[in-house]
């Protein structure tokens, strides 16, 4: 465990470093911890720090700078947000997509880094199916949500359908499973169609497969600010921190999956680059929160920036705006 002296000085050379961007040397310690210890045991205390993995000595400078493990200590035991007046924006309540929209840009404006948000699930509830011959052994699958949501998609089947037995597959699934979850309904249909037919049971089977994952594919990632990154020194220095950067905006699964970690549980999370698998740059740092819906978790908003970044204003932006979103997409009655 660290003792107080240790705390504090750690505190004190995060503060620092994320302030300056330069590592910290013993010197500039004593004076920013304000505590009257002689240099030597500050660089004492320094080489504990380092032992325990909590700071770094880069190459080229006798200065110190945090580790992944340093940044997680201090945001969960020693960060206090002050709360400073942002100037309070607002989100119209609009159409969802406008109002993801709007939170992205209204994140990565307060926080001049990227901000990203998850739009709404949509719900994998569906009210009709029907199907439509395309061309042989070629169809559409038409789903409508209950709130009048359509989904289409195509599926290609062994046996060739007559239009007959394609009404048949959708009145079937219509009396049946209407109003359940498609996944619900895959996992029935597997144990509930012996008594149909075999080939309308196999048509069925492939039309709930395809439906699940035109479901599924809905999570939308919005993405704000991408450029802002290009100002940050700590990716402008070195291109490669910065393509990595871009690499991940651009394959948008592992954000989602990171924003759906996020998702569930309350309040504001901080994933720091480096510790974990899920933020696997070291460069990066993501402080995120979700948003509801009338009381539903339906989505996440967060901050993508340098590691570096000043987490208590952060988290602040960052807990605005999910209420924001939720404010603008509730019902309020």
């Amino acid at each position: 465990m660290l003792d107080d002296r240790a705390k504090l000085l750690l505190k004190a050379l995060v503060e620092r470093y994320i302030a300056e961007g330069q590592p910290v040397g013993s010197r500039t310690l004593s004076r920013a911890s304000g505590l009257d210890l002689s240099p030597a045991t500050i660089r004492n205390v320094m080489s504990d720090l380092e032992e325990l993995g909590l700071i770094a000595s880069p190459h080229t400078s006798a200065g110190r700078i945090p580790t992944a493990r340093g940044y997680r200590l201090f945001v969960d035991t020693m960060l206090t947000v002050q709360r400073e007046d942002l100037a309070t924006p607002s989100l119209a309540p609009d159409q969802p997509q406008k109002v993801i929209a709007n939170a992205a840009h209204l994140l990565s404006n307060l926080s001049q880094f990227v901000g990203v948000v998850m739009a709404p699930r949509r719900s994998s509830v569906f009210r009709h199916i029907e199907f439509l011959r395309l061309s042989q052994r070629r169809y559409l699958v038409i789903i409508v949500s209950p709130d009048g949501d359509v989904q289409n998609r195509v599926v290609f089947t062994e046996v060739d359908y007559t239009q007959a037995q394609l009404i048949e597959a959708a009145n079937f699934l219509n009396a049946h499973y209407a109003g359940m979850a498609i996944e619900e309904v895959r996992e029935r249909l597997k144990t509930e169609v012996e008594s149909l037919r075999g080939e309308i049971a196999a048509l069925m089977q492939t039309a709930v497969e395809a439906s699940s994952e035109a479901m599924s594919e809905q999570d939308e990632v919005v993405i704000s600010g991408e450029r802002n990154l290009l100002a940050v020194s700590d990716f402008s220095s070195d291109m490669s921190h910065l393509r990595r950067a871009f690499d991940l905006f651009e394959q948008k699964t592992q954000l989602i999956r990171l924003l759906d970690i996020s998702s569930q549980a309350a309040g504001v999370r901080i994933f720091i680059g480096g510790e974990s698998q899920v933020v696997p740059f070291e460069e990066l740092s993501i402080v995120s929160a979700p948003y509801e819906v009338d009381g539903q978790v339906v989505g996440t908003v967060g901050v993508i920036g340098p590691t570096r970044m000043p987490y208590d204003r952060m988290i602040q932006i960052v807990d605005i705006t999910s209420k924001l979103v939720s404010n603008a997409l509730s019902h309020h009655k």
